[in-house]
């Protein structure tokens, strides 16, 4: 069987192929999680949410209301069964936010090119909530709050791997003295899966990054590629490189 080679890189340098304005789908989500940040009491920039102990208790609430609560999710509650996808435009800190956007920015566009905008669109929002009730299941007795994209840019950057595995990006590696390196896809995005099950292995219920999520989204995100994808188009040849930094 003789497989066709899909030159990818017009999706890199602007020329989106039947799709007016670019990654319409991941420039959408990136401004629906900033603006919804930035009206949040975790910002702390709004002042109807006071400030102090006011502005912590509206903190709270809001992770409550709109985060996954594990216990909740797994006792069946309706409205927990919505917050798997609420929760995916929540952050916890200007520091997650602006890491998960990053990611977002640099592995969405290429994805979203590939798959066409409806289905990626599906593909994030379904891969986001299966991510954080993998989680919620697998700490089915936790009250601790789940917030977050990175569930679902997990799955971005699994069907990633397998779409453009020699695609270029620039990775800042800490044992490497954090210079700004090109590496091909496959070398960063496995490296970078290393880490989370490594971690996701050692951490428990508590707070802190939930990496069970992250290795739950990156597992199904790359399956869906390989069962969606496979005997299709790949990049055979290193495409042009993403631009942007992601820190594995």
């Amino acid at each position: 069987m003789i497989r066709s080679v899909t030159d990818w890189r017009s999706a890199v340098t602007g020329t989106w192929r039947g799709v007016r304005g670019g990654p319409a789908v991941t420039y959408g989500l990136i401004a629906a999680c900033c603006l919804l940040f930035l009206f949040s009491p975790v910002s702390g920039l709004n002042p109807a949410h006071g400030t102090g102990d006011a502005l912590l208790a509206a903190q709270g609430s809001y992770f409550r209301r709109w985060g996954v609560v594990p216990a909740e999710l797994m006792s069946g509650e309706p409205r927990a069964l919505l917050t798997p996808l609420t929760a995916l435009f929540v952050h916890g800190s200007w520091l997650h936010l602006l890491g998960n956007m990053l990611f977002l920015y640099v592995f969405g566009a290429m994805a979203e090119e590939r798959m066409g905008r409806f289905a990626y669109a599906l593909f994030y929002l379904g891969t986001g909530y299966l991510a954080l009730a993998g989680y919620a299941a697998a700490h089915a007795h936790s009250e601790q709050t789940l917030v977050g994209a990175s569930g679902a840019i997990s799955g971005v950057l699994g069907a990633f791997l397998y779409l453009f595995p020699r695609s270029r990006v620039t990775s800042l590696f800490p044992f490497l003295f954090f210079l700004p390196l090109r590496f091909p896809a496959w070398i960063v995005l496995i490296f970078w899966f290393t880490l989370q099950w490594m971690a996701a292995r050692a951490a428990g219920a508590g707070p802190g990054v939930a990496y069970l999520a992250h290795v739950v989204g990156f597992a199904i995100g790359f399956l869906y590629a390989w069962v969606r994808y496979r005997g299709g188009d790949r990049v055979k040849a290193p495409a042009a490189a993403t631009e942007g930094e992601s820190q594995p």
